[in-house]
């Protein structure tokens, strides 16, 4: 019997590219999407073997809605990505409260949204899969992302500690840190760009966001190779918990371990004797 896969933000960029892709290698596909007639546009229409469903993320209701369908229409849920998110550029002093909320409501609790209404499915089952799309901003710091920067962070920590959780019912967790891909996050649609406010930031500001748009449709990822290979995970009997995605996130990703380890062994001697000594009392 084929998979079911539960794909999130499937009307354009990756998430559509996973949906084609699965669709392609026989999988059962719930695609889904803020707008469902562009998500049934862009995969071809009607299918046997698909079940395009609206889907905000922001909002529990829609994911526990979707997720009934799904289960009406395929009796089961094998594998979900979380994949739909967007990008808050800027410097942290000209990106506004709202809009950095904005970023975590959609980043963060957005999947949590879809993953809290689809594991007590997977729990039943004693089987699943949950992959979830961070970035390597998610482990790498970076200047004019500190709003999405945060947003992975936080996805990341959510993930890896989730997969204790889940361990026992046989549903397994990846965590996956693209670099850049030629994906639509560039895209004015996905992008919010900051309006200079700060004399300070300004020509930065107009600089960097210059340089970005640049990038958009430049990136050196196939995003179409990455689907594929984020259902080779999918169908891994032990898949990867974490998986570095793109040659240049590899290269930062080892980079950053690299400078943890140093930064912890030049804590050693400050921070490596801070025990409570019941003899100094």
């Amino acid at each position: 019997m084929s998979k079911v896969i539960f794909v999130t933000g499937a009307g354009r960029g990756l998430g559509t590219d996973i949906g084609r892709e699965a669709l392609a290698t026989g999988y059962q596909v719930v695609a889904t999407g803020r707008r469902p007639e562009e998500v049934e546009k862009t995969l071809g229409g009607p299918q046997d073997n698909l079940l395009v469903t609206k889907l905000d993320v922001t909002i529990l209701e829609d994911a526990e809605a979707a997720a009934r369908v799904a289960v009406d229409r395929f009796g089961r849920i094998d594998v979900l990505v979380n994949n739909a998110g967007n990008f808050f550029a800027g410097y942290f002093e000209e990106i506004t409260p709202a809009q950095m909320r904005q970023q975590i409501e959609t980043n963060l609790f957005g999947p949590m949204n879809v993953t809290r209404a689809i594991l007590p499915i997977m729990r039943e089952q004693r089987a699943g899969h949950i992959i979830t799309l961070s970035s390597s901003a998610g482990i790498i710091g970076q200047e004019f992302c500190v709003a999405y920067a945060a947003s992975k962070f936080a996805v990341e920590g959510w993930m890896e500690s989730l997969r204790y959780d889940v361990e026992p019912y046989n549903i397994h967790t990846t965590i996956v840190e693209p670099g850049f891909f030629r994906t639509e996050l560039l895209v004015d649609a996905s992008t919010t760009w900051p309006e200079p406010t700060i004399d300070d930031y300004a020509e930065r500001t107009t600089a960097t966001i210059e340089a970005w748009k640049s990038m958009n449709g430049q990136q050196t990822g196939d995003p179409v190779k990455l689907a594929r290979a984020l259902l080779t995970i999918a169908d891994q009997e032990k898949p990867l918990q974490r998986f570095v995605a793109g040659a240049d996130a590899i290269d930062g990703v080892k980079a950053k371990a690299q400078e943890l380890l140093a930064q912890a062994e030049a804590s050693v001697e400050l921070g490596g004797n801070l025990a409570y000594n019941d003899t100094d009392a």
